[in-house]
């Protein structure tokens, strides 16, 4: 007799690239199927939430995931387990109770498998001690997609109706869009304030002048602050430190440390990956997906090379630390392993799941034995988690902080001034020999300084020169994307997984425009921001919308009933959307002209919105009825055919610059073109990291010019 065929196990994944690493590590006795993401959701067509009995979602299946949830189905039959090894976070809980709703929703098969890396230890670890779909985790998920729709659908019509086709609210967004208003108002209202500075060039009295160095005048020398607010007070004050007498009033020199950053959360890469790299939180996320779910290495195979990527917590596993020591101690030496393993504690306002901290799986992978398999935005990202990894467990950086004040007796009025020079030397680089915190860099900018000469107490002084100048105080500076996320971290205002698609989501409405790097709300931004002040505070009150976060967090807890929460905030929304909708007048935004006139009568065009998009109308309309296409332009020309490069976006939304005489020229890049050709070779020009300038011929780097480039319509 023939013995029966062992019957096999069926994992599930969200990713073919997640289950190509899994299958390496599992081997035969497994199938592995991807999910390609969530295969049931509400839906597209109406608001698909039963509000008159308990806020019930009604879930379909996307047309576009018929044939995936009918091949899964097929994979399920004549199988021993079906593993659900979706992501470990309450978006992942919610694909694995999804796939076994419509699998087949009592089926006892399900096993739900939960790992933070994808090695071969936490994989083994995981699939040894599978546990039940967690219901609190999955109806915390199903509160913020239930709360959204509410918002979205309720809302949105509203916009659509008052403002402009097209137009979207968003629980959260909107609360991000009013952090950017806020700031553009504080900006437009700030009144620069005039205040000047005194520098003094000191030497000692029989010194070279080679051995000069600087002191700022702080006040007088009993510590009373000196405020100069004109020139006329900083003339007479200088006046008075030409012909006064310098001696060295004490000097101090104390040591400082300072310690490693903890290794990267969610937020805190984004935000490092943007300064370093010029990277997008959209686009750091991306990359840091498929560095999670594992890339083919060689002979290796496929390997996670990074521990899951959306998190707020700072942990490390211990024999992550214990690897990452013995490593710093064969590399650097026993000076830099400090005496005890470094925990962080850090938890940023609504920290939910007790994840790790986003690492290298193996800290002996380094970035140069991997970078021949990676592509050079995958290595960049890489590198720089493995380097924050091995840092935050290296020494302190020590460093002498020197500080001399500096008494200028003016005997003529009897006063004394009080001047003071600093430097600060670094005795020990520690971690700093690997890698330094993008904020760090801008404190050491801040203290570096040349070594002071050798000063004690009571040594004359004279003064070679005095450099008094003129300065205003500045306005808070706009947002980029890295400071919105710290700042909506600060708030408790959305979660790791929501930073990136908050910020795409406001740039795609075009609700804020992004140029260099810099947020900035478009007219069409603060119009819908004004009215939703207006008529929904709520929506967009940061405390509110933090409130509501961690009450969203507390249903994971078993803090609180879903169905409540979602009820405490819908009788308010309906109640003020009632008042709305009689109160609002239609908004008439105003038109945004451009510097192209009407072929037919000779008034200015404008760029209109309209059910596809935008176009150019003549301002004379009804009497003349002029349209044409809209495109952006950059003002650069085409290197291929001559034409000029305008900005286009691909079937993803993703933005591109190419030739305006497409598809006759299909010439593009995805960086922006600059109007000034290389200096060099004479090549077309892109921008680089924000403010610098690169060739696309030669290897050419430069800072971009300081006239900027304002792009019009055609």
């Amino acid at each position: 007799m023939t013995s029966r065929k062992k019957k096999k196990n069926l994992v599930i994944v969200e990713s073919p690239a997640k289950a190509r690493t899994l299958s390496k590590i599992l081997g035969s006795e497994y199938d592995l199927k991807a999910s390609l993401g969530h295969v049931r959701d509400l839906p597209k067509s109406n608001l698909g939430v039963d509000i008159e009995h308990g806020f019930t979602p009604k879930y379909v299946v996307p047309r576009a995931k018929s044939k995936t949830v009918r091949e899964l189905k097929e994979a399920s039959k004549n199988v021993s387990a079906i593993y659900l090894a979706t992501d470990p976070d309450r978006e992942g809980e919610a694909i694995s109770w999804h796939l076994a709703s419509v699998i087949k929703q009592n089926d006892n098969r399900f096993r739900r498998v939960v790992f933070h890396e994808i090695t071969e230890e936490a994989i083994q670890y995981a699939f040894k001690h599978p546990r039940a779909i967690d219901m609190q985790l999955v109806n915390a998920q199903q509160a913020r997609r239930i709360l959204d729709r509410l918002v979205g659908y309720k809302l949105s019509p509203l916009l659509w109706k008052k403002v402009r086709r097209g137009l979207s609210a968003g629980r959260v967004q909107s609360a991000a869009l009013r952090i950017i208003v806020d700031r553009e108002r504080e900006i437009e209202n700030f009144v620069p304030v005039e205040y000047w500075i005194i520098e003094a060039e000191l030497a000692k009295k029989e010194a070279p002048k080679e051995d000069a160095f600087r002191a700022a005048l702080v006040g007088f020398l009993d510590g009373t602050r000196i405020d100069l607010g004109s020139e006329e007070d900083t003339t007479r004050l200088t006046s008075r430190l030409e012909h006064a007498d310098y001696l060295v009033h004490s000097t101090k020199t104390k040591k400082a440390t300072r310690q490693p950053a903890p290794p990267f959360i969610t937020s805190t890469l984004q935000q490092e990956a943007y300064y370093k790299l010029r990277f997008s939180a959209r686009q750091t996320m991306a990359l840091a997906q498929q560095l999670y779910e594992g890339l083919p290495l060689g002979k290796e195979g496929s390997v996670g090379l990074i521990t899951y990527m959306r998190t707020d917590s700072t942990q490390v596993a211990r024999a992550a630390v214990v690897e990452a020591r013995k490593y710093i101690n064969e590399k650097y030496g026993a000076d830099y392993v400090p005496p005890h393993a470094r925990s962080f504690t850090r938890r940023v306002k609504g920290a939910q799941e007790a994840h790790e901290a986003i690492r290298p799986t193996r800290i002996r992978r380094e970035p140069s034995q991997v970078k021949p398999y990676l592509t050079s935005n995958q290595f960049k990202l890489y590198e720089l988690i493995w380097k924050r990894m091995v840092a935050s467990q290296m020494a302190a950086a020590i460093y002498d902080n020197t500080t001399v004040d500096i008494e200028a007796e003016s005997k003529e009025y009897r006063t004394s001034y009080l001047l003071r020079a600093s430097c600060s030397l670094n005795r020990f680089p520690g971690f700093t020999v690997l890698y330094t915190a993008e904020r760090d860099k801008d404190e050491e900018e801040a203290v570096k300084s040349s070594p002071l000469p050798g000063l004690k107490k009571g040594d004359d002084l004279k003064l070679l020169d005095l450099f008094p100048e003129q300065r205003f105080t500045q306005p808070p500076p706009r947002y980029t994307e890295a400071s919105l996320i710290r700042t909506l971290e600060q708030y408790g205002i959305g979660r790791p997984s929501t930073y990136a698609p908050i910020l795409s989501t406001i740039q795609q409405r075009e609700y804020v425009t992004k140029s260099r790097s810099i947020l900035q709300p478009t007219e069409l931004g603060i119009v819908v921001n004004d009215l939703m002040s207006q008529h929904f505070p709520d929506i967009v009150d940061t405390e509110f919308t933090a409130r509501l976060e961690d009450e969203l967090d507390g249903i994971a807890n078993s803090k609180g009933n879903w169905v409540d929460i979602v009820q405490d905030f819908y009788t308010p929304l309906e109640k003020n959307l009632a008042k709305a909708t009689e109160q609002i007048e239609k908004v008439k935004l105003p038109d945004e002209l451009t510097d192209e006139t009407c072929p037919n009568c000779g008034r200015p065009l404008a760029i209109k919105t309209g059910r596809f998009g935008k176009f150019l109308a003549c301002t004379g309309y009804p009497d003349c009825k002029y349209t044409k296409s809209f495109q952006k332009k950059t003002g650069a020309i085409c290197p291929q055919c001559g034409g000029e490069l305008v900005e286009r976006r691909s079937k993803k939304g993703r933005t591109f610059y190419g030739c305006s005489n497409y598809p006759s020229c299909n010439f593009a890049v995805f960086s922006r073109p600059l109007q000034e050709a290389c200096p060099r070779c004479g090549a077309l020009m892109t921008e680089y990291r924000g403010n610098k300038a690169k060739c696309t011929k030669c290897s050419y780097r430069g800072r971009i010019p300081q006239e900027p480039v304002h792009a019009t319509s055609s």
